[in-house]
């Protein structure tokens, strides 16, 4: 229940919600398949895509104070939402896209929002090495600090200098690399009840843009030719298990394009509910142990 009292803004066609000491309306029952990249989903209980730090800060401390469950929205390409929708308040950051080149330290500061593949291509434009590899992560700064997004023997715990994180009593704090306790894909954010404003990445200015937009060009062709870009799917979604590829393990237990309605072990075709993608997974995981 929704107890504190929520300031109302009237509009042209309708009276609108914010949530107090924000300028972002406040929105119930939003459809979060057309959030997600697996295109599945149901709705959320309640929705705030804030535009700033201060909104930011706001809408966590308030479902903090209400007692409400709280999902963070990056991209929405590596979350599998129930097809009975979320309850709470789902927090979406892709507004948060502020980003800082310091040439004197080499460093890029990037807002929680800001998509990962989009910074990489910013810094190749400069000359600056490090985020090639990134190029093909489809989703947000926030997302790859919270779960060591990596490609191509790369990761963020590589180049990740420091990220300010956000507390429910509205603290913040400043965490190292050593700090978070990185490891493959994982990081001691997860599970955790902070959240991610923005990080900076120690990167090397000074190369010549045009090599470094091709190693990035090359990356990105890559991960073309092996995930289905112009389908709903979020890319790879199992983690390696050290010594092997969760592919080729899929492949060897005969289960590679294994399908059920229109989703695949490899792509989801078209679109379909998350139960059908929970099940193909499952399966995949009784399989592969």
């Amino acid at each position: 229940m929704i107890t504190s009292v929520l300031t109302q803004k009237k509009t042209p066609s309708q009276l609108q919600l914010y949530i107090p000491g924000t300028n972002c309306p406040l929105q119930s029952q939003v459809s979060l398949a057309k959030l997600t990249s697996f295109r599945v989903g149901g709705p959320a209980q309640w929705y705030v895509a804030p535009r700033s730090l201060e909104d930011l800060q706001a809408s966590f401390q308030w479902a903090h104070y209400q007692k409400l469950p709280l999902t963070l929205l990056g991209a929405g390409s590596n979350l599998l939402v129930s097809d009975i929708g979320l309850p709470g308040l789902v927090i979406c950051t892709r507004y948060l896209r502020h980003t800082h080149f310091d040439a004197d330290t080499g460093r890029i500061t990037a807002s929680a929002g800001v998509p990962i593949a989009r910074l990489a291509w910013q810094a190749a434009k400069r000359g600056w090495e490090g985020l090639e590899w990134a190029v093909g992560i489809p989703g947000t700064v926030g997302g790859a600090v919270v779960m060591n997004a990596g490609a191509h023997k790369s990761s963020t715990a590589d180049l990740l200098f420091h990220t300010d994180v956000l507390s429910p009593d509205g603290s913040m704090a400043q965490l190292t690399s050593q700090d978070l306790g990185f490891s493959y894909r994982t990081s001691i954010l997860q599970g955790s009840d902070r959240i991610v404003t923005q990080a900076t990445f120690q990167l090397k200015p000074g190369a010549e843009p045009k090599q470094v937009r091709s190693l990035t060009s090359q990356h990105l062709s890559k991960r073309h030719t092996t995930q289905p870009y112009h389908l709903p799917s979020c890319g790879s979604v199992f983690r390696n298990p050290d010594p092997y590829a969760a592919g080729w393990l899929i492949e060897q237990i005969g289960l590679k394009g294994y399908q059920i309605g229109v989703v695949r072990a490899a792509f989801n075709q078209q679109r379909d509910t998350a139960r059908s993608v929970t099940f193909v997974s499952h399966v995949l995981v009784i399989n592969t142990i």
